[in-house]
């Protein structure tokens, strides 16, 4: 597969210089190089992974509890109304 860095260039809005495209050129082509290497190998029996390491949730358990009351809610607003934030108007 030919892999053009103008077009790629082009697709991430990128300006390069000459120098920049050669270099990402020979880049580019050690990747897929390596890639190809890599598509070469018998991995028929290794079961697929998303992860190298298992994880785990750290998360805590939700739980209920009460909530602010609207005056602590309302405390440090810059400005506000008898029970809402009052907030600029941005429809015309």
């Amino acid at each position: 597969m030919e892999v053009s860095i103008e077009h790629l260039a082009r697709l991430a809005r990128l300006a390069l210089t000459e120098e920049e495209k050669t270099l990402y050129r020979e880049q580019l082509g050690n990747i897929l190089q390596y890639m190809e290497t890599l598509n070469e190998l018998d991995t028929s029996g290794i079961e697929p992974t998303s992860h190298v390491i298992s994880l785990s949730n750290i998360l805590r358990e939700d739980e209920a509890r009460t909530s602010l009351s609207r005056e602590d809610a309302l405390g440090n607003a810059p400005d506000r109304t008898d029970t809402f934030y009052r907030v600029p108007k941005i429809i015309e």
